[in-house]
């Protein structure tokens, strides 16, 4: 029996602070729904994932990526479904997925063709606590209740997933949520990759669900979330999302619109100051519609001149 052949593609999360929130590059191919930037992995012609995959992305949607890391493989059999299009007969194989994450301090408006940004709340819903309990997990705690028919163990795990009987809200668990859902045949992925007719929730239940990806795309962004929600608290990495000068509380919405969660004003400001990360630039925004507020940056050079953490996360229920 010939082996199937197995194809590598490559996936870019690119992420982007527009007015507050966290959005993503997304592509919409043949009218299908949103995806995220993708293509094969040429081995004669490549000579690295991470080339390959700025050469396409740059192609596909006529944006340049900066700061670019590698997230996972994704190789589940059955969940690359439908088949990405690799052109010629690469579209036949199995489909290794390699995500990458992508980060730029702007989102520039592509000129390409079905190309744009959108919000990952569009996707996650049930992720966004900056305004208290999102509405969304009322109506999927009742669907995870009849999923569950009574297992203590899937209520537990529903339970601490998705904040239910009092529970703590855990920002960073994006991926483990997406896979109960999933699991639980509530993501509307699930029935098509198992060939199963699609369920028919009720308006409001897909809504607080969010909108499908093509082939394994929500899972990946799911996997890029919750990498960059973790890495805030131990990496500087929201500085990559920032402009060279920003006020402080563009900074604060940036990681509010990352991280789901409303912050204490004074503590986070207390603790940048402690944590030295940033220094004013002795002039003002005059732009900010109220009072003008201070620009700083960020210390970049410090990262060469010791261990540098990330930014510490005072809730403002704290």
């Amino acid at each position: 029996m010939k082996p199937a052949a197995v194809v590598i593609g490559l996936s870019a999360v690119v992420v982007a602070i527009r007015d507050g929130d966290a959005v993503v590059l997304t592509v919409r191919p043949d009218g299908q729904p949103a995806g995220l930037p993708f293509g094969p992995f040429d081995p004669g012609g490549h000579r690295t994932f991470e080339l390959a995959l700025r050469a396409f992305v740059t192609a596909q949607t006529r944006f340049d990526l900066g700061y670019v890391e590698q997230l996972y493989t994704f190789g589940d059999k059955g969940r690359d479904a439908p088949l990405a299009d690799m052109g010629g007969e690469l579209g036949a194989g199995r489909v290794l997925s390699v995500g990458y994450l992508a980060l730029t301090p702007k989102a520039v408006d592509t000129t390409a063709p079905d190309t744009g940004w959108a919000s990952w709340g569009r996707f996650f819903p049930y992720e966004d606590w900056r305004e208290g309990r999102p509405d969304a997990l009322a109506q999927i705690e009742p669907a995870l209740r009849q999923w569950a028919d009574g297992s203590v163990e899937k209520l537990s795990r529903a339970r601490l997933l998705f904040a239910l009987e009092g529970a703590p809200w855990n920002e960073e668990r994006v991926l483990e949520r997406y896979e109960l859902l999933y699991e639980a045949g509530l993501a509307s992925e699930a029935a098509r990759d198992r060939a199963e007719a699609p369920a028919k929730p009720s308006a409001e239940l897909a809504a607080a669900l969010g909108e499908p990806m093509i082939s394994d795309h929500r899972r990946i962004l799911a996997t890029a979330l919750s990498r960059l929600r973790g890495k805030l608290k131990y990496r500087p990495v929201v500085f990559e999302l920032m402009p060279e000068a920003f006020t402080l509380s563009a900074l604060q919405r940036a990681v509010e619109g990352i991280a789901g969660v409303p912050l204490h004003k004074q503590n986070f400001r207390r603790a940048l100051e402690r944590a030295e990360l940033v220094e004013g630039l002795g002039r003002v925004d005059s732009e900010t519609g109220g009072r003008p507020a201070e620009l700083f940056r960020f210390r970049r050079e410090i990262l060469s001149a010791r261990p540098v953490s990330g930014l510490s996360l005072p809730l403002l229920r704290e």
